[in-house]
């Protein structure tokens, strides 16, 4: 039973553009009708959850890993925030939620200790040069 529609294309004046109209099958129409019975109409809700947001922090990982990488938690950050990633195409919202905060905790890590030795380090280099000026 094919219950497709079909155009046709009339033909108005030569200037104008072309006129479609839809033509439906007959057996399409004639099929509608009144419910038959007199049973009550029933109706099914189903309350879809929203898709959760779980933040992966692949971007912040990747940063991390290329820029501070201090004893590899960057990359290790990274490493956990391509498995939230992974398992929230899953749908293991839970799972997402877990590599996410271990990946969190890593990238503040490693954030935390590449600027104290940044920081460590130019205070350093301050100390030294301050010191080899003072001699001279």
């Amino acid at each position: 039973m094919n219950h497709t529609s079909h155009a046709f294309l009339t033909a108005t004046n030569a200037g104008h553009p072309p006129n479609y109209e839809r033509i439906k099958d007959e057996y399409e129409v004639s099929g509608l009708g009144e419910p038959q019975g007199s049973a009550s109409v029933r109706t099914t809700v189903i309350n879809m959850p929203r898709e959760v947001s779980v933040p992966d922090h692949v971007v912040w990982s990747l940063f991390n890993a290329l820029f501070m990488n201090f004893c590899c938690l960057g990359f290790i950050a990274y490493a956990y925030s391509v498995k939230s990633r992974d398992r929230k195409m899953v749908g293991d919202v839970t799972g997402a939620q877990a590599y996410a905060s271990t990946a969190k905790c890593l990238n503040i890590s490693a954030l935390v200790f590449s600027i104290l030795m940044v920081v460590i380090t130019i205070i350093a280099v301050v100390c030294i040069v301050s010191t080899g000026h003072l001699d001279t």
